[in-house]
C-alpha cells in the first residue's frame, strides 16, 4: 500500500537519498525530498528535525533519513518525542522494527549499504505494519522515557 514518505539527508547521504526518492516514486509512494539537493556540507540534525516534524504532522507517514553511517541521523531523530527511528542494515531489521517497535523513521548509511540493499530495506520497512498487542505496551513505555521518576 502506498505511503507518504519524507526523505532527508546530510551531504554524505545525498546520492543514496536521490536514488531512494526515484525508487519509492516508481513504487507508487507519495514522496517528498526535504533536502539537501547537493552534497555541500550541511548539519544532519537540521534535516533530521525537518523530516521528523513532517512525519509527526502527517498521520500514517514515514520518514527516511540518510547520512554516511545512519548513526548521527538516528541519534538526532530519536531526540524528538513521538519519533521512533531505527538504523537498519538489512530487511529483517526493517521488518522487525515496524512489527515490534512501530518505528516511523528509517535511518540508513550511504557508506554502509548499497543502493540495491537500501531499496530492499526501505521496501520492507514501508510494507510492514505494526503488530500491536503486547508490543503496544512497550512502545508506550518508550514514549514515556524520561517522564517517569529515576530508577
Amino acid at each position: 500500500m502506498p505511503k507518504t514518505v519524507f526523505l532527508g539527508s546530510d551531504h554524505a547521504g545525498v546520492a543514496l537519498k536521490a536514488a531512494l526518492v526515484a525508487h519509492l516514486q516508481a513504487a507508487g509512494h507519495d514522496v517528498a525530498d526535504l533536502g539537501p539537493a547537493e552534497a555541500k556540507s550541511v548539519d544532519y540534525p537540521d534535516f533530521a528535525k525537518l523530516v521528523c516534524r513532517r512525519v509527526l504532522d502527517t498521520p500514517g507517514a514515514a520518514g527516511i533519513l540518510v547520512c554516511g553511517t545512519g548513526i548521527g541521523m538516528s541519534m538526532a531523530a530519536n531526540r524528538m518525542p513521538g519519533i521512533r527511528a531505527a538504523l537498519c542494515v538489512n530487511e529483517y531489521l526493517a521488518r522487525m522494527t515496524r512489527l515490534h517497535n512501530d518505528a516511523n523513521v528509517l535511518c540508513l548509511g550511504e557508506r554502509v549499504v548499497g543502493l540495491g540493499l537500501a531499496a530492499s530495506i526501505a521496501d520492507a520497512f514501508l510494507a510492514t505494519d505494526f503488530e500491536g498487542g503486547r508490543h503496544q505496551r512497550r512502545v508506550d513505555l518508550i514514549e514515556s522515557c524520561g517522564l517517569a521518576a529515576p530508577i
